[in-house]
Protein backbone atom coordinates (compact mmCIF):
# COMPACT_ATOMS: atom_id res chain seq x y z
CA UNK A 1 0.00 0.00 0.00
CA UNK A 2 1.54 3.28 -1.08
CA UNK A 3 0.56 6.91 -0.96
CA UNK A 4 -1.23 7.99 -4.16
CA UNK A 5 -2.13 4.45 -5.19
CA UNK A 6 -5.43 4.19 -7.06
CA UNK A 7 -7.97 1.47 -6.31
CA UNK A 8 -11.16 0.52 -8.07
CA UNK A 9 -14.24 1.38 -6.08
CA UNK A 10 -15.74 -1.95 -5.03
CA UNK A 11 -19.12 -0.49 -4.01
CA UNK A 12 -21.79 -1.46 -6.53
CA UNK A 13 -23.95 1.50 -5.51
CA UNK A 14 -21.33 4.23 -5.98
CA UNK A 15 -18.93 2.77 -8.57
CA UNK A 16 -20.64 4.48 -11.54
CA UNK A 17 -20.14 7.95 -10.11
CA UNK A 18 -16.91 7.26 -8.24
CA UNK A 19 -14.98 4.66 -10.23
CA UNK A 20 -11.76 5.00 -8.23
CA UNK A 21 -10.49 5.70 -4.73
CA UNK A 22 -7.17 7.42 -4.11
CA UNK A 23 -5.09 6.55 -1.05
CA UNK A 24 -3.55 9.81 0.21
CA UNK A 25 -2.15 8.61 3.53
CA UNK A 26 1.62 8.79 3.93
CA UNK A 27 3.40 5.47 4.10
CA UNK A 28 4.90 6.36 7.51
CA UNK A 29 1.41 5.94 8.98
CA UNK A 30 0.98 2.25 8.36
CA UNK A 31 0.37 0.88 11.84
CA UNK A 32 -3.26 2.00 12.06
CA UNK A 33 -6.04 -0.06 10.53
CA UNK A 34 -7.47 2.69 8.33
CA UNK A 35 -6.30 4.71 5.32
CA UNK A 36 -7.26 8.27 4.38
CA UNK A 37 -8.74 8.35 0.91
CA UNK A 38 -10.29 10.67 -1.64
CA UNK A 39 -12.84 9.59 -4.20
CA UNK A 40 -12.22 10.21 -7.87
CA UNK A 41 -15.51 11.09 -9.54
CA UNK A 42 -16.47 11.22 -13.19
CA UNK A 43 -16.12 14.88 -14.16
CA UNK A 44 -19.29 14.75 -16.26
CA UNK A 45 -21.30 14.05 -13.09
CA UNK A 46 -19.60 16.63 -10.86
CA UNK A 47 -19.34 19.80 -12.97
CA UNK A 48 -20.73 21.91 -10.09
CA UNK A 49 -17.93 20.69 -7.82
CA UNK A 50 -15.17 21.96 -10.09
CA UNK A 51 -12.75 24.36 -8.37
CA UNK A 52 -9.25 24.57 -9.79
CA UNK A 53 -7.25 24.09 -6.59
CA UNK A 54 -9.72 22.22 -4.36
CA UNK A 55 -10.99 19.69 -6.89
CA UNK A 56 -8.44 19.36 -9.69
CA UNK A 57 -9.36 17.50 -12.85
CA UNK A 58 -7.16 14.49 -13.44
CA UNK A 59 -6.88 12.47 -16.61
CA UNK A 60 -6.63 8.82 -15.65
CA UNK A 61 -6.93 5.88 -18.01
CA UNK A 62 -8.24 8.21 -20.73
CA UNK A 63 -11.08 9.48 -18.55
CA UNK A 64 -11.50 12.93 -17.01
CA UNK A 65 -11.94 12.51 -13.27
CA UNK A 66 -12.30 15.06 -10.53
CA UNK A 67 -10.48 14.75 -7.23
CA UNK A 68 -13.28 15.23 -4.70
CA UNK A 69 -11.20 16.61 -1.85
CA UNK A 70 -14.23 17.80 0.20
CA UNK A 71 -15.26 14.15 0.44
CA UNK A 72 -12.09 13.06 2.25
CA UNK A 73 -12.71 9.93 4.24
CA UNK A 74 -11.08 6.92 5.80
CA UNK A 75 -11.71 3.29 5.10
CA UNK A 76 -10.33 0.06 6.53
CA UNK A 77 -6.96 -0.68 4.97
CA UNK A 78 -8.19 -4.22 4.38
CA UNK A 79 -10.67 -2.86 1.80
CA UNK A 80 -7.83 -1.58 -0.38
CA UNK A 81 -6.51 -4.50 -2.37
CA UNK A 82 -4.67 -4.64 -5.66
CA UNK A 83 -3.96 -1.07 -6.72
CA UNK A 84 -4.73 -0.41 -10.38
CA UNK A 85 -2.32 2.49 -10.75
CA UNK A 86 -0.73 5.50 -9.15
CA UNK A 87 -1.25 9.25 -9.26
CA UNK A 88 2.19 10.00 -7.84
CA UNK A 89 2.81 12.23 -10.87
CA UNK A 90 -0.08 14.45 -9.61
CA UNK A 91 1.47 14.67 -6.13
CA UNK A 92 1.75 18.48 -6.13
CA UNK A 93 -1.87 18.97 -7.20
CA UNK A 94 -3.18 16.45 -4.65
CA UNK A 95 -1.25 17.96 -1.75
CA UNK A 96 -2.27 21.47 -2.85
CA UNK A 97 -5.94 20.40 -2.86
CA UNK A 98 -5.77 18.96 0.66
CA UNK A 99 -3.80 21.97 1.87
CA UNK A 100 -6.36 24.34 0.34
CA UNK A 101 -9.20 22.44 2.05
CA UNK A 102 -7.50 22.86 5.42
CA UNK A 103 -5.92 26.33 5.17
CA UNK A 104 -7.84 28.07 2.39
CA UNK A 105 -4.54 29.07 0.83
Amino acid sequence: MAQFDVYQNTSKTTRKSYPYILDIQHDFISEISTRMVLPLGKLSLFQNEKMKTLTPVIDYEGEELILLTPQISSIPASKLKDPVGSLEHFRSEIIAAVDFAITGI
